[in-house]
């Protein structure tokens, strides 16, 4: 059976896409945003935030798993700045994990995210910029700054493709544009 499906016009870096609309909560629909498989998106969204981004001082990518994986890769080539994903699964090669609960809107499930041992020496003592896909409800964000401060790094931004919900509480973002919330 087709269903039928309301989309979201966005414009990403030149790039044109329309997001469907899913309904998270009763009464209330997101625009989805899924990046993996887009390439051409990917990296034009990874160049735009690359120059957003080249009057920032940090020294590593950070991002949670999974979808924003190829975004992180994409800026780190831009940016000539390592990356770090943080995991949603604990593997016994992961060693002494730095970790925090988060729940995502798109779950809504709580997920707890681990920080590999290897990669927290990379980023102890070190300046982190958080990237994400689009940040709603802060959630993961939350998440990762916790992880951050738990394995000694300094949170020095947060850079996403889209923000979402109430802009306000999103100003320290530096995103490449804003989705709103689609009642019904």
């Amino acid at each position: 059976m087709t269903v039928k499906r309301t989309h979201f016009p966005v414009e990403i870096a030149g790039v044109k896409r329309r997001l469907p609309l899913f309904q998270v909560a009763p009464g209330l629909r997101i625009a989805i945003l899924n990046i993996l498989g887009d390439t051409e998106l990917v990296q034009a969204a990874a160049r735009q935030l690359g120059r957003k981004l080249s009057k920032l001082r940090y020294d590593v990518l950070v991002t949670a798993e999974a979808k924003s994986i190829p975004l992180v890769y994409a800026l780190s080539v831009v940016t000539k700045k390592p990356y770090v994903v943080l995991r949603k699964t604990y593997k016994s090669y992961m060693g002494n994990v730095v970790q925090a609960e988060t729940l995502s809107i798109t779950t809504g499930a709580p997920q707890t995210l681990y920080l590999d041992e290897k990669d927290r020496k990379l980023i102890s003592g070190r300046r982190v910029l958080l990237v994400d896909d689009v940040i709603s409800t802060g959630s993961t964000l939350q998440g990762m700054r916790l992880v951050m401060d738990r394995a000694g790094a300094r949170t020095a931004g947060v850079a996403a493709i889209f923000t979402e919900g109430e802009r306000s509480q999103w100003q320290d973002i530096l995103a490449l544009g804003h989705l709103p919330l689609f009642p019904d």
